[in-house]
């Protein structure tokens, strides 16, 4: 008897239905990871200057918010130095999963500009880092001890007009949030004074209180405190409006100095975040900005909260990132 040779299958009956099961698994997967919770672990949040400056007294309540958010801690991590370029160097060179974010100031728009200015490496690019959110945006005061000579405005600059730099001044670094007020100031009155940076504004607030340097500014929430208890004088402010925190300090323009600066404080990630992660951090961060334990600590500090979503802050960034360029070409090289 001759036995019929075993059926031999075409070859496409057997490899469509493989390479079907590859796609499925495949799709599978993906799905998966799209899907897979996030966060699984804590978040770091660099910011980029010592505490008891505005991006510290901003991030510790936002962080404490965001972390109830998202079900994860939000851990501080203060990195200082450079007026705030090397914390925000860090950030900007993280790993893109969401796990590091950024407490920045608006000094963030300057250093890459005073980058070109000082021909030096570039610390990072504004490119770098992508806006989330915005949590303030207050003038910056010029603060000087309660024992102060100075009562105004123009009594201070005209003192430091009839003796160039002997007065001298703090700030959080060169190009940073507290120098660059101080030199429109100083090139809108005609006057000079000695730039003494410091790695915050925190440790420059202290230098003032112990009298090694003779005024700051800075935002006020950072000297608030002190000038409710008698040793620090607000002589007036680089904004357009009254102050509700110091609603007698007079802005610069009404002294007649035609000086105007904004120190804002805002939630940035890597650029390479991806989508789904950023959104995310964006609704945590919106829910800390609405959060009423965190509006109550800001306010109390003496910032209101002034929220700003992404889409508006990116704008904002690009529009400041703009008006610094050509303030720090005009200060040009500082050593």
């Amino acid at each position: 008897m001759r036995l019929k040779a075993p059926f031999k299958a075409p070859l496409k009956f057997i490899t469509i239905p493989i390479v079907l099961t590859a796609i499925l698994c495949s799709v599978t997967s993906v799905a998966t990871a799209q899907t897979a919770p996030w966060p699984t672990r804590a978040i770091t949040m660099i910011v980029p200057f010592p505490p008891g400056g505005l991006a510290d007294l901003v991030a510790r309540p936002v962080a404490e918010a965001m972390s109830r958010d998202l079900g994860q801690p939000v851990v501080i991590e203060n990195k200082a130095g450079a007026g705030g370029g090397i914390g925000m160097s860090q950030a900007a060179k993280a790993k893109p999963d969401g796990y590091t974010v950024l407490m920045a100031l608006s000094s963030l728009t300057i250093i890459p500009e005073a980058d070109v200015v000082l021909a030096r490496p570039a610390m990072f690019a504004l490119a770098d880092l992508r806006p989330i959110a915005r949590f303030t945006a207050d003038p910056t005061v010029l603060a000087v001890r309660a024992d102060a000579p100075w009562k105004t405005v123009q009594q201070f600059v005209d003192d430091a007009k009839k003796r160039p730099s002997a007065i001298n001044y703090g700030s959080s670094g060169s190009y940073g949030t507290m120098h660059v007020p101080m030199e429109i100031l100083s090139q809108t009155a005609g006057m000079k004074m000695t730039h003494i940076p410091f790695t915050g504004a925190g440790p420059a607030v202290v230098a003032l209180l112990g009298g090694q340097i003779d005024a700051v500014s800075s935002g006020p929430a950072t000297v608030l405190q002190q000038v409710k208890a008698g040793k620090l004088r607000v002589l007036g402010h680089w904004g357009t409006a009254p102050l509700a925190a110091l609603p007698d300090a007079p802005s610069l323009k009404d002294a007649g100095f035609n000086a105007e600066y904004a120190q804002w404080s805002g939630l940035f990630i890597p650029a390479g975040v991806p989508e789904a992660i950023a959104q995310r951090l964006r609704a945590a961060a919106k829910a800390a900005a609405m959060d009423a334990k965190v509006k109550e600590v800001i306010l109390n500090a003496g910032s209101p909260v002034q929220y700003q979503d992404s889409p508006d802050f990116e704008k904002y960034v690009q529009l400041d990132a703009t008006r610094m360029s050509a303030v720090v070409k005009r200060i040009g090289k500082v050593e």
